[in-house]
């Protein structure tokens, strides 16, 4: 298996020859809250021990270098033309534009960046990209901002040049992820507590479908104008703020007649799921992992006929986790219209279930649906390069 790490390094060499600054930045999952970082409610996400490691260092020129190692793809340009183009380039040039819009005084600098994050898991390598960048540019330059700061400076910069309209959750996880632990999120204080996630007889497995559907492009920014036009109806007629504020599902309901059905199924699955969010983090505190596994089947299912952001390949994954005796609990995790499930399932019987997972995915669908194993770690930090 390549060393990241060592390989990211050796190609900073081949093409500064100067040693660097090293830092892992994490990839991330969510156990529980979907949907719910941009309708201010309650997540409950962890970075994980896959993402992309940076070498950085100052070049005393007026030229930004980037190196993308998996694409194997070079960027070069001046750092007072700092222009939207495409791909992995909006990332990191919109967090370089965030600092500029800050005030801050960029210095030119080389990058290689790569990792192992899986791809198209939904693990948010997009984060991992921006936030690494964020913290080595912030600390190698001595801006001084803490995380906060920097995850709303890389939240901006998604907004800004790639223009994914993305809630604080991802960036946020990132940046403040504890080993062994889950943090569960304020989206609208923008707080976080958090929470030990340590069950030694179960691993957190990702199962990859390996399909993503076109509707997920368009299906994210209309499910938060749905939610919008909902809310909307709720102050109106309830003078409630906010969806957080909804403390069943019959103060909801009051308002039903006055929403389109589709609207109301989008509202009524975001009430759920920040009641189910809160639960969640009272059962791990009461280590409680098979109350908790089980409200995690229940967000897919609200996921699936609510929110209408599964499809039949998430929902085949999920019900065969659903029926296999050595899992806790399982959803669909991120956008939806594919990408992966998450699911907690017990160390004795994993190798069995990815298995097992694999070969009726294959027969099904035709598919090859990749099986991960992630565990919590570290947010974004600096590496010793020996």
């Amino acid at each position: 298996m390549m060393n990241y790490k060592n390989e990211v390094v050796r190609k900073f060499a081949d093409l500064f020859s100067k040693k660097p600054d090293v830092y892992f930045s994490p990839g991330r999952i969510n156990l529980i809250g979907e949907h719910i970082d941009y309708n201010d409610g309650y997540v409950m996400p962890g970075a994980i021990n896959k993402g992309v490691w940076f070498a950085f260092a100052l070049n005393n020129t007026d030229q930004l270098n980037f190196h993308a190692f998996d694409l194997r793809e070079n960027l070069s340009v001046p750092i007072n033309s700092l222009k939207k183009t495409g791909g992995w380039k909006n990332y990191v040039l919109g967090v370089v534009n965030e600092f500029v819009k800050d005030g801050k005084e960029i210095k030119g600098f080389d990058c290689v960046f790569g990792g192992d994050i899986p791809k198209g898991a939904g693990v948010s390598s997009s984060a991992a990209v921006e936030g690494g960048l964020a913290m080595v540019i912030n600390n190698v330059m001595n801006f001084g901002y803490d995380r906060k700061h920097l995850a709303l400076i890389c939240q901006r910069a998604e907004h800004d040049f790639p223009g994914v309209n993305c809630g604080i959750m991802d960036q946020y996880a990132n940046l403040f992820g504890k080993k062994e632990h889950v943090l569960i999120l304020d989206c609208k204080a923008i707080t976080h507590e958090y929470l030990p996630f340590y069950f030694p007889e179960y691993n957190i497995i990702l199962v990859n479908s390996n399909v993503h559907h076109s509707l997920a492009d368009s299906a994210y920014n209309q499910r938060r104008r749905e939610c919008d036009e909902g809310l909307k109806i709720l102050k109106q007629n309830t003078g409630v703020n906010s969806f957080r504020a909804v403390e069943s599902d019959e103060q909801l309901r009051a308002v039903k007649n006055q929403m389109d059905e589709t609207v109301y199924r989008r509202c009524l699955f975001v009430v759920q799921e920040i009641l189910r969010t809160k639960k969640a983090a009272q059962f791990l505190r009461n280590r409680d992992l098979e109350s908790f596994g089980k409200l995690m089947f229940q967000t897919h299912e609200g996921l699936s006929n609510l929110y209408e952001v599964s499809c039949e390949e998430l929902d085949f994954l999920v019900n065969f986790s659903a029926g296999f005796e050595g899992v806790a609990g399982a959803r669909l995790m991120g956008g939806g219209f594919g990408g992966c499930t998450i699911n907690l399932v017990e160390k004795k019987s994993q190798e069995e279930f990815m298995q097992q997972i694999g070969e009726v995915y294959k027969q099904r669908f035709g598919i090859d649906a990749n099986c991960y194993e992630v565990a919590l770690a570290d947010g974004v930090h600096s590496c010793d390069t020996n």
